[in-house]
């Protein structure tokens, strides 16, 4: 028996022993991970300050100084003027940034899903184009170059401490560095944290983010307001008593703000992508005339600039109970060309308040359509949070933006049922064409993989001057495959295939160039796409093998070999 019990006592010490070394391992745990957590918000708070500043330098250049002298313009002067901004930011991403796209805050949602390092070279470029494309009054916004100048701030900062986190909170101080943005740019902290989370995903949000971005948009907005005060962005609306007649209104205004969103995405990335086919030179030529026509016909019929600038004043305008509903209409329509012409003519800029204004100037005729005189701010409210909502596809952050911007909470209800129906009108579509739809597996991780994890900078090209004859002695079989790109000066043209010689016989082709023939029907791979998207064009053009471009500017080749290897070693380290 009292072998037993020594056993037994022997056995009791050894489990009391491993209980305190595993409740030790627990505080240890627990404590690092509340140490990180600190070190992570102090960062937080520390990007956000940094962010409110740079926000802050950026809009006194871009609003106090240039916008507000080219304000002062004659009027025929103004209307000519996002001409040149368009000029001016062409020039400085060909010539600054080497050759980089107006892409801003796209670059955000593309990095957030990327593994690759955020793109810094480009970001003095692209800034330097945002502030000569809004301060000449091209119709965008200034929240989109704010996005990208907060999520670069937050990405530098995090690679500084990178040690400090792991994998998988990689992009947590990119989040940070977004809230902080737009939260100063609106002066409204809560939307800044709720658009960085929501913008990343159709039908998610990144939850891992939510405590950071919120120290950094709270930290951002106190800061911003120290230098520019804190009145609201749009204080002019006052309250009025919602109505069960006006839930209606309401609603109908979300139905058709999801139709209008989901148009206006369309429009607008056919824009771009139409863009990509035109030389830049005439890209701008055509763009700068359209602004300048609209802007002309505007002001001749409402004595106002309403399709130039950020649109803030035309939101203003929209809110006018003499204004009539054709006349709303029309400044709708005006509105909405004049963003297309300055998204196709590569012009630096956010589309988040063109959506607001669209949605405004929707609720208005609305509103007057139906003889709501005492819902004639109610409805323009309404359509701002479901037109953005539905656009970027955040919801939540789109009926908080005009709560804080417009300091009116009694429209909230109504906001909600509008957003939450043009969520549902809008089915898939986005303006954020890099938006997934939700957090993925390892397949779809993939598929989300970018373009760059494939490409093959070195691939060789033929200029367009070459004969045929040195095309065949030469170039193709320093290519090492009969798809090769055509490229002058770094600038894509077009393919060299198999079919591209059809026709041609062996006698003209020392006098035949490769230009006579080459093939500009081949989609390129764009450098924002990802893998997904790039087989997608590869099986439209029947290509295994495609270029791939940023603008017009040539990248490299991308092969579906290279696609093929790249998801096995990504697959055998997940397997690991």
């Amino acid at each position: 028996m009292a072998k037993y019990q020594l056993r037994f006592a022997l056995w009791r010490k050894r489990a009391a022993q491993r209980f305190e070394r595993a409740a030790d391992a627990r505080r240890l745990t627990v404590k690092r991970w509340q140490r990180q957590w600190q070190r992570t918000l102090l960062l937080a708070m520390f990007v956000g300050i940094v962010v409110g500043l740079a926000v802050a330098v950026f809009d006194y250049v871009t609003a106090e100084v240039i916008a507000d002298w080219v304000n002062k313009l004659p009027n025929w002067a103004r209307m000519i003027a996002p001409g040149f901004g368009l000029l001016g930011a062409m020039l400085a991403l060909r010539y600054v940034g080497n050759r980089a796209s107006p892409s801003n805050s796209d670059v955000y949602v593309q990095n957030y899903h990327s593994r690759a390092a955020f793109p810094y070279r480009p970001v003095p470029a692209r800034m330097l184009a945002a502030v000569m494309t809004l301060g000449s009054g091209v119709p965008l916004g200034y929240e989109g170059p704010s996005v990208y100048l907060g999520a670069a701030i937050g990405s530098k900062i995090q690679s500084r401490f990178h040690r400090m986190f792991s994998a998988r909170d990689s992009k947590l101080l990119m989040t940070a560095g977004v809230a902080a943005a737009v939260a100063a740019i609106f002066k409204a902290p809560a939307t800044g944290a709720l658009f960085a989370i929501e913008v990343p995903y159709r039908d998610d949000s990144s939850g891992r983010s939510v405590l950071p971005a919120l120290i950094a948009a709270a930290a951002s907005y106190l800061t911003f307001i120290a230098l520019n005060g804190s009145q609201a962005l749009l204080p002019l609306f006052t309250a009025s008593s919602v109505t069960t007649p006006d839930l209606g209104a309401a609603a109908l205004v979300g139905l058709l703000s999801g139709i209008g969103a989901r148009l206006f995405a369309m429009t607008a990335l056919a824009a771009k992508h139409a863009s990509l086919h035109v030389r830049w030179r005439y890209r701008v030529l055509i763009a700068s005339v359209g602004i300048a026509v609209i802007a002309a016909v505007t002001y001749s019929l409402t004595d106002e600039f309403l399709t130039l600038g950020a649109g803030y004043n035309t939101i203003r305008w929209a809110t006018n109970t003499d204004v009539g509903v054709g006349l709303v209409i029309a400044v709708l329509a005006f509105r909405w060309t004049a963003t297309l012409f300055a998204l196709g003519g590569g012009g630096v800029g956010g589309v988040f308040v063109s959506l607001a204004v669209l949605g405004a100037l929707l609720g208005r005729a609305v509103s007057g359509a139906l003889g709501e005189s005492s819902s004639s701010t109610l409805l323009p409210l309404v359509g701002m949070a479901a037109f953005l909502g539905a656009g970027y596809r955040t919801p939540i952050a789109a009926v908080m933006f005009v709560a804080e911007t417009t300091t009116r909470a009694d429209f909230v209800v109504s906001g909600i049922i509008a957003t939450a129906l043009a969520q549902l009108v809008m089915g898939p579509a986005s303006i954020a064409p890099d938006q997934r739809s939700r957090r993925s597996g390892t397949v779809e991780r993939r598929l989300r993989l970018p373009v760059t994890a494939a490409i093959t900078r070195d691939a060789a090209t033929v200029p367009p001057e070459a004969s045929i004859e040195d095309y065949l002695r030469e170039y193709l079989p320093e290519a090492g495959s009969d798809v090769v790109p055509v490229v002058d000066d770094g600038t894509y043209l077009g393919v060299m295939t198999p079919q591209s010689l059809e026709g041609i016989e062996k006698s003209m082709r020392e006098v035949t160039t490769v230009n006579d023939c080459l093939r500009s029907d081949v989609q390129p791979a764009l450098l924002t796409w990802n893998l997904r998207k790039t087989v997608q064009a590869m099986e439209r053009s029947s290509l295994d093998r495609i270029p791939v471009v940023d603008g017009d500017r040539y990248i490299g080749m991308i092969d579906m070999r290279d696609i093929v290897r790249v998801s096995e070693m990504m697959l055998n380290s997940d397997a690991r």
